[in-house]
């Protein structure tokens, strides 16, 4: 990317940081998992934004990147053999996102036990994507996406009357 990119990546990014911190809560529970998911959504995002051609908000970008960079950590963290790493990666500065309210936080906790992709639907409907940017983004079609969403916060508020 070129240098004169690199300050608009940033502003972007920093503008729309509260989407990363939402799609790690919802894939990741160890801190340091959280904090290298962080760096690993940082890097793909930047590694991709010169292929960002604006068609798309940058907001649906970034989700789009950050949800399929989730997405390959989780599976590859599933598939790693417990090893102590050694020597300090990179700190990138990540801004902490704020503290849940108790009943945000059971509402986080029943979204994490839905399978990977309602997590998804949940999350961007959640964020406020209409359901026909949410098929553009899952590459359903907006019908199966109303379906999927009708069904999955009918799951979630049974987990959450159980409560």
């Amino acid at each position: 990317m070129g240098e004169a990119k690199q300050p608009e990546f940033t502003q972007l990014l920093r503008t729309h940081a509260g989407i990363l911190h939402k799609i790690i809560r919802l894939y990741v529970d160890d801190p340091e998992d959280r904090r290298d998911l962080h760096q690993e959504m940082m890097y793909e995002a930047w590694r991709a934004y010169p292929s960002f051609r604006g068609a798309a908000a940058f907001s649906t970008w970034l989700y789009r990147v950050a949800l399929n960079t989730a997405l390959t950590f989780r599976r590859k963290s599933l598939r790693r053999v417990a090893t102590t790493e050694i020597g300090a990666a990179a700190q990138l500065s990540a801004e902490s996102p704020e503290p849940l309210s108790p009943q945000a936080e059971l509402l986080y906790q029943a979204i994490r036990q839905l399978p990977e992709a309602d997590r998804a639907l949940i999350s961007l409907h959640l964020d406020g994507y209409d359901n026909e940017s949410i098929a553009d983004i899952a590459g359903l079609t907006k019908n199966h996406v109303a379906v999927k969403l009708h069904r999955i916060k009918t799951v979630l508020e049974n987990r959450l009357k159980q409560q």
